[in-house]
């Protein structure tokens, strides 16, 4: 019997059961991962940006777990000896309409305690990064880079050493409650809790309608892929260039990304995935697609946004096209200068009405807590949300 089950090992269910590890070290806790090694999904397939804060709104989770989050994952990494940069960014306008936009991001990472954010006109944008194309611009000095698998791994070391327990190829298959204990079925075994965290990333919704039956919302899965620009090419870009993003789609915008580990990335695109971890355009499952396309929300998405949508799918298969959307900010790039990078998949959570949930969202239940959605910045708030659903645990105990 355990006083916790965390089910997923990716930087979110980690830093949670690290932290609830910490606070209270008498609390049995073990932690359920699917795979074989951790953090092999959302967490290791993203671009290792870490996030400032100056995108969201404030008051929002998003921007309160993105600015402490910011704060204590620099404190850990620093404590722990793992290596990061805060390189800055710039993000950049390259039409006037764009910059009513640009102002009001400079505003609401001003309201989110952004200090040092500086406005650029055409010509600093060009002193930052001399190829790119923009008419204005703000460099934000606390943007970053990191290897947030290595800061994933970390946690999980350090939730270990505390008596924590982490069981790899663990599919959770179903969750059944009987007089208050909590029964968690894998493919392998069965564990019996007190009390189930949810933290499973793109099969969070699954998990949660174990749990829940008035959960009336659904994962839709948007892959993204990335071009990596070829090594004698990569003087066209300094650091991290984004674009003003779309207040429908802030997660879309191709963008240029230094990583730490070297190389430089373009892109994402944002094209629904035909798997939940479909990583490839190849990898397809029929009854996985079926929910999505049969999910209302998502029906309502597509047929209001289907242009936008069908301009993604387009530069999913064109190089060409990819090109010419990354030719807005960097003139200079061609086709040539591009070999085929790696790929993520972001978990987006989507309610009936064709809502896409912007915000973090935990719902709680008798016997489980489920973190429903938590898009980027979740990597750079890790340490925060982690904080947020061990003080919601504990309270339990």
């Amino acid at each position: 019997m355990k006083d916790i089950i965390i089910i997923g090992g990716g930087i979110v269910g980690l830093a949670t059961a690290l932290k609830i590890k910490q606070k209270n070290g008498k609390l049995s806790v073990l932690l359920l991962e699917k795979e074989d090694k951790l953090a092999q999904h959302q967490t290791g397939n993203n671009s290792g940006v870490i996030h400032s804060g100056v995108y969201y709104k404030p008051g929002s989770l998003k921007a309160k777990n993105c600015i402490d989050g910011y704060n204590q994952l620099l404190k850990f990494c620093n404590e722990e000896g793992l290596p990061y940069e805060l390189c800055g960014k710039v993000i950049v306008a390259t039409d006037k309409s764009e910059l009513p936009t640009l102002s009001m991001i400079e505003e609401r990472g001003e309201q989110n305690g952004l200090k040092n954010l500086s406005r650029l006109t055409k010509e600093e944008v060009k002193e930052r990064e001399p190829y790119i194309n923009g008419i204005a611009g703000i460099h934000v000095p606390q943007t970053g880079i990191i290897d947030y698998t290595a800061v994933s791994l970390k946690y999980a070391e350090k939730f270990q050493a505390l008596g924590g327990e982490i069981s790899l190829d663990q599919k959770v298959n179903n969750i059944k409650e009987n007089g208050g204990i909590t029964t968690v079925i894998t493919n392998k075994e069965s564990f019996d809790t007190k009390l189930v965290v949810n933290c499973a990333g793109l099969y969070s919704d699954k998990i949660a309608k174990l749990t829940s039956e008035k959960l009336d919302l659904k994962i839709i899965p948007f892959r993204g892929e990335y071009f990596m620009i070829k090594p004698e090419k990569q003087y066209l870009i300094k650091n991290l260039v984004y674009p003003v993003p779309d207040p429908n789609f802030p997660f879309l915008g191709v963008h240029f990304t230094r990583m730490i580990n070297g190389g430089i990335e373009a892109g994402p695109n944002a094209v629904l995935a035909f798997k939940r971890e479909g990583y490839r355009k190849s990898l397809f499952n029929l009854v996985e697609l079926g929910e999505s396309l049969a999910w209302p929300g998502f029906q309502k998405v597509a047929a209001k946004y289907w242009k936008t949508g069908f301009g993604e799918m387009y530069r999913s298969f064109s190089k060409s096209a990819f090109t010419t959307a990354l030719q807005k900010l960097l003139p200079d790039i061609t086709e040539s200068d591009l070999t085929p990078g790696g790929a993520g998949v972001r978990a987006q959570a989507c309610d009936r009405n064709g809502g896409l949930i912007d915000d973090f969202l935990i719902l709680e239940e008798s016997n489980a807590i489920n973190v429903c959605n938590a898009p980027s910045p979740a990597a750079t708030s890790s340490l925060s949300i982690g904080d947020h659903v061990s003080e919601l645990a504990l309270k339990r105990f």
